[in-house]
This record gives C-alpha cells, structure tokens and sequence, in this order.
C-alpha cells in the first residue's frame, strides 16, 4: 500500500515496537507484525493486532502493571 504519511513510499511486510501508554502503565510490545514503510518508516497495525494489543494492555492496566516490556505473541 502507499504510505498515507509521506506519500511517497510503498509498505513492506516488517516488525514494529508498539508503546501503549494508560495512565500510570506504560507496555511496550516488541516484534509486532506490521507494514512499514520503505521510505519513512510508518508502522501500520492491522485491526485484529491492534485489537489484541489493546487487550493485552488493559488486562495488564487492570492488574496494576507500572511498565513491562513482552515479546509479541498472537492470541
């Protein structure tokens, strides 16, 4: 797909590092499946990942995580 940030690059199948941010916890997520653009760099999330990654957030908000660093695992 074109990159909809520079308009210039096309993505490619690649990793990203997500960090998700809620109130006082921070998670960061490594090795997530993502496109990304060969030009910029612009990380795009399909809808299920990001869907999984947002559970996985807030189960470890609710559970009183300050900050934790995983490994992406599909659900």
């Amino acid at each position: 797909m074109k990159c909809v940030i520079c308009k210039h690059g096309t993505t490619e199948d690649g990793k990203a590092t997500i960090t998700l941010t809620r109130g006082e916890t921070v998670i960061v997520i490594k090795g997530v499946p993502a496109q990304v653009c060969a030009n910029c760099g612009e990380e795009y999330v399909d809808e299920d990942t990001t869907a999984g990654l947002l559970r996985s957030a807030e189960d470890a908000a609710s559970a009183g995580v300050q900050v934790e660093v995983r490994e992406y695992a599909p659900a």
